[in-house]
């Protein structure tokens, strides 16, 4: 029997469990489908479709290597499911659960023709639940409560064969979908490598000794850089999970991460719009010219404080940011400049390789102080402490050259030191004043 087998953000062949239940019934006929219309606002960003071509295209070679081939179709998934299951003659789709709240919707509306398999997560989200059977929005009691079932289960291997069916459907070139910047190219500094076989490669390289103090130090990058090959599915997490065998908690903390974020979206599927704190909802954010103004020097990376200004550039060159620039360059927005999170969120979502749905919503709440699970709003960053504190000078230069040539005394506020270059800008506001003004807004909630 002929079935379909619908990939998402699981782009891959090794320990796939739907890919092994497809394989193990017949001919398997491997779809993916580029709806932009299911997730409305929420469609992949700019950074992300690139990834997306070079992982398809990575995916499509892999399984030709196998005898199969991706049939690639664009349009409402629903529509373009059943018009496949006609042309193929399948009876059944198998694929991978999902949790962001428009691939929950056409799960449901696809009703008893899919099979639904996990595979994305340590464990799945809702098989970790409080007493009364609901979601964790504690992490520390997310991750209390998950010990029991840990470690997860073993990897499952790629299937032997994946039989081809007798008559393969019409499938979209990959080329037609205009995923990659053309007009103009922007992705010149995209150092990476998407798909399965990096994945693969960067795992087994993978060296966490000193992760819990290395990831915060920007200038070294001690980060496993794993997170866009974990959000494309490229990976599976339990694999990451067994590579580093008795390795360090902080680094397995950070991969239960991303299923706690899966669950707080599966009990609030909102939360990427919406406070989690709705007291939050009375908070005064900035706007009009002045913080447009603001809004556009910080994407920019002309803050005139550098840790900032490194973090935005870093982003925009390479589709990716430090995380402990990420927290600092989030606080800035929210805190200094007093920008609603929401603006920060989507651009990230535009330009990070890996913004998930869960991880950017969360992540940002938790920094704004509006989530249910967050640091207190009256706790602001300062940039500069905390550029000196984790010895981001190397890391600056790199990603502004304008202080290339500053020294270690003067590196982390060249304005205070008085040997600000006439090219970098002067800071936008100072960080007594942003606190101040930032406080009286919190006061404002209260």
């Amino acid at each position: 029997m002929t079935t379909l087998l619908w990939f998402r953000q699981d782009l891959r062949l090794h320990d796939h469990p739907a890919l092994v239940a497809a394989a193990h019934e017949g001919p398997v006929v491997p779809v993916y489908i580029l709806d932009d219309e299911a997730p409305g606002d929420w469609r992949i960003g700019a950074a992300q479709r690139w990834w997306l071509h070079h992982s398809l295209a990575a995916l499509g070679a892999a399984l030709e290597n196998k005898g199969s081939r991706l049939i690639l179709r664009r349009g409402p998934v629903k529509k373009v499911l059943a018009e496949l299951l006609e042309e193929s003659g399948a009876e059944q789709v198998h694929a991978t659960r999902h949790y962001e709240p428009w691939w929950t919707a056409a799960e449901q509306a696809l009703g008893d023709r899919l099979c639904l398999h996990d595979g994305n997560h340590l464990v799945p989200p809702h098989q970790v639940t409080t007493g009364s059977g609901g979601q964790y929005r504690i992490y520390s009691s997310f991750w209390k409560a998950l010990q029991p079932q840990l470690p997860p289960a073993d990897p499952l291997p790629m299937p032997r064969k994946i039989e081809a069916p007798s008559k393969w459907p019409k499938s979209e070139r990959l080329t037609s979908w205009d995923l990659l910047p053309s007009k103009p190219d922007w992705s010149g500094g995209f150092d990476w490598t998407p798909g399965e076989a990096a994945a693969l490669k960067k795992v087994k390289a993978l060296d966490i000794a000193g992760y819990d103090t290395d990831r915060n130090l920007p200038s070294i990058e001690g980060s496993s850089r794993l997170s866009p090959h974990l959000h494309f599915g490229e990976v599976s997490a339990r694999t990451v999970w067994h590579a580093t065998g008795r390795g360090d908690t902080t680094f397995r903390k950070e991969l239960a991460w991303r299923d706690f974020t899966s669950g707080v979206v599966l009990a609030l599927p909102d939360y990427a719009t919406k406070n989690g704190r709705t007291a939050y909802d009375r908070l005064p954010w900035r706007s009009g010219k002045g913080a447009k103004a603001d809004l556009r020097a910080w994407q920019r990376g002309r803050t005139g404080y550098p840790i900032v200004d490194a973090g935005m550039r870093q982003l925009w060159q390479t589709g990716w940011m430090h995380n402990r620039v990420r927290m600092i360059a989030a606080s800035f927005l929210i805190k200094h400049l007093l920008i609603d999170w929401r603006e920060g969120e989507r651009w990230f979502w535009d330009t990070l390789v890996d913004a998930d749905y869960g991880n950017n919503s969360v992540n940002w709440q938790w920094v704004a102080g509006t989530g249910v699970d967050s640091n207190m709003f009256s706790r602001i960053m300062a940039p500069i402490g905390q550029s000196e504190k984790f010895d981001a000078g190397d890391y600056i230069r790199r990603w502004v050259p304008e202080l290339a040539d500053v020294g270690d005394d003067a590196i982390h506020d060249p304005e205070a030191a008085g040997c600000r270059p006439d090219d970098y800008p002067a800071k936008l506001i100072g960080h007594r004043e942003a606190r101040e003004r930032a406080l009286a807004a919190n006061a404002k909630v209260k």
